[in-house]
Order: C-alpha cells, then structure tokens, then sequence
C-alpha cells in the first residue's frame, strides 16, 4: 500500500485523490479538528468557573489566534527543511499535551500559557496538514482535493461545538478536555502511518531562505482571504451574544446550519475551480458572504438568522478552498510548505484583528454595527480582486 501511495504521488498523470495517505490525512484532520471544535465554545466556560471575567475571557480566546500565527512561518520553512511528517507529529504532540492540560488548571494563568502553546502546536499542524494534502493531491484536480479535505474540518465543525457544549452539562471540564486530547492522539497514530513526501533542496537554497517567513506568489490570495476571515471573527465572538440580546433563540443552529453549508458547497466548488478558474468561485462566494453580514446586521428573527448561516456557510465554503488552491499552486514546488503557512497566517490574522477590532465597535455602536463593518470588509475583498484580476491581464 505504500509502494502505491508513493506511486501515486510521483505519477502526474494520476488523477486519483482518495488514496491511502489522503485518507490517512482527511481522518487525522477529522480528530484534530474535532478535539479543538469541543473547547471553542467550553473555554469561555471554563475561564468563568475559575473566575475570569469578559475581558480575562477574551483574552484566554484571543492568545490562541496570535500564537499560531507566529509560528506558521517557522513551520512554513520546517516543512521544507526538516519533512512533512516531523511538523506535523511534533504539531499534534503539543496539540494532544496543551488540551489535555487544561483540566489540570487551577489558575487562569496557567491556562493563558498553555492556550499560548496549544497554538503553537495548532500553527504547526494545520500548516503541515494542508500541504501534506497538497503533496496527495493530483495537481490537476487539486481543487477539488482540497475541498474534500476541508470537509474533514467542516464534519468536526458540525459535530463539535454541540458535542462539547452537551458533554460540559454532564461530565467535568477535566474529562472533557481529556477526551479532547485523546481525539488528538487519535490524530497522531493515524498521521503516524503516512508516508510523506520526500525533502529536497539544496544546502545554497536552505541558506538563501534562512530568514524568510512568507511566500510571496501567496500573497494575493491570503491577502484576499484576510479581509474574509475578518467576518469570522466577529461572528464566532460576539453572535451568540447579539442573538441573545435581541432576544432570538437557536444560536446552536446556526453553527450547524453553517457547516453544512460549507461541506455541500466543497463538493462542488472544488471542481468549479479546476474547470473554470478562481474567477468563477471568488466573486459569487464572496457576494453570499456580504449578504449574510447584511442579513445579521437587520437580525429580525430567528429565520433570518438561518438564512445568513446557509448563505455564508456556502460562500466561505466555495471561496476558502479556491484561495487555498490558488495560493499553493501558484509556489514553486519546494515552497508548498512556506505557501501553506503564509495562507494560513493571512488567515488567522483576519480573525484576530476581527474578534479585537469588533469588541471595539460593538461595544461603541452595538453588536449589529460588527456586521455592518463585516460587509465593508468583504467588499474591500472584491474591490482587490477585481484590481489584481485587472493588472494579471494587463501584464
């Protein structure tokens, strides 16, 4: 099987994606994803058992974000110095040890540190998993691939939350984030049996990059993506408060509802992509995203609410992906590594500036003005891509 799997990757004329290693990879991302799914919204909880307050909420959350961007670049240049595999098992080691710590603490500071070093492992593990399943994935129906690796995270976004949230009524929060760990340890056996791509550079090469931190042919799209992501952020932050000031119940469906959008529009706008170029996915998913923000800024009933879900889980589905392919395709092949992490630093960024950036707002001109500045932002995405597009052509 491994003979077949590395057969596979050397081929390029193999049009097969769902080998033994994507596999291997798609269930490895599945657990870890889950794993981190059941703390989101537990944290919070757990910060106010031990006496934290709003702000000392926000800050536990928020260190998370900012530690995993800064190490993507070191797991950027690591991917392609060090191996695939030895980011992405020493990524789900620190992973499986930071959560499962959690129960054991008795002060919020302590939880603050090792919130400091879950991102740490989390930076280094999703930066190694989506090149990994760029390394899997024909190139030519790499698109494609990638949407159904993202359904990995979209399945565990679905399930997770709600797992969490319903298991913090009936077990302790030390069980709880030791059974998160172990979705975790699940993760690293199964990452442990893939058979990564091979290394290769030159010592010249090692040396002329010693110093670099992002990959330069990512940049447009994870610039484009940083001012989507901004959206995610003020959502994942302060909608269940909105919807609960307004007095409108089901904040538990819209997570769900979301990620269903998300894996139903990843069966096909992969392949939209391979066919038709990012043209075709960016705009229309964008334009969903903006309505969505529209629809929670008026946020008169619970049916609105669930419109926004469904239309902004199908547009952050179609574009997230898309951006994703185009980043890493346009690398060099022996920057895969470094394109990955520069995308998902874009990434992480657009949430943190936005969870930061709409605490501000919100707390100045109400919630509802956080989805306002939302649309705006998603606008300033279509306004850079249409001017990005304008120049490729012109040059």
């Amino acid at each position: 099987m491994d003979q077949q799997s590395g057969a596979t990757q050397q081929n390029p004329g193999t049009e097969k994606i769902w080998s033994r290693d994507f596999l291997f990879i798609f269930l490895a991302n599945f657990f870890i994803f889950l794993g981190f799914q059941m703390t989101l919204p537990t944290i919070p909880l757990f910060v106010e058992q031990l006496g934290g307050n709003d702000q000392l909420i926000g800050f536990v959350v928020g260190i998370f974000t900012f530690s995993a961007l800064l190490v993507r670049p070191f797991a950027g240049r690591m991917l392609e110095t060090r191996g695939r595999g030895f980011v992405y098992l020493i990524g789900l080691a620190i992973f499986v040890i930071s959560v499962g710590s959690f129960g054991f603490a008795v002060s919020i500071a302590f939880l603050f540190l090792m919130r400091v070093v879950q991102g740490v492992g989390w930076g280094f593990s999703t930066t190694a998993s989506g090149t990994i399943a760029t390394d899997l994935i024909p190139p030519r129906r790499r698109g494609e691939g990638m949407g159904y690796f993202g359904l990995s995270g979209n399945v565990a976004l679905a399930m997770g939350p709600t797992l969490g949230l319903a298991l913090a009524e009936v077990i302790t929060f030390k069980v709880l984030f030791l059974a998160s760990a172990f979705l975790g340890l699940t993760a690293f056996l199964l990452a442990s049996k893939i058979t990564y791509k091979k290394v290769e550079k030159s010592e010249s090469e090692a040396e002329r990059r010693k110093w670099d931190v992002y990959e330069k042919s990512a940049l447009q799209p994870s610039l484009l993506l940083l001012f989507i992501t901004v959206t995610f952020g003020g959502i994942a932050s302060f909608l269940p408060l909105y919807s609960t000031q307004k007095g409108i119940e089901g904040i538990q469906w819209y997570f769900f509802i979301f990620a269903m959008a998300l894996m139903l529009s990843r069966s096909f706008a992969g392949k939209l992509y391979d066919k038709k170029g990012h043209g075709a996915v960016f705009l229309p998913g964008t334009f969903l995203i903006m309505i969505a923000m529209i629809l929670l800024a008026w946020l008169p009933n619970s049916l609105v609410m669930f419109i926004a879900a469904g239309l902004y889980g199908f547009g952050f589905g179609s574009v997230q992906p898309a951006l994703q392919a185009w980043a890493v395709q346009e690398a060099p092949m022996n920057r895969k590594g470094m394109a990955n992490a520069t995308f998902f630093s874009f990434f992480d960024l657009g949430v943190g500036v936005g969870a930061m950036a709409f605490g501000q707002i919100g707390h100045w001109l109400g919630y509802g003005s956080i989805y306002i500045a939302s649309a705006i932002s998603v606008s300033i995405s279509i306004i850079l891509y249409i001017f990005m597009s304008r120049r490729t052509v012109r040059n």
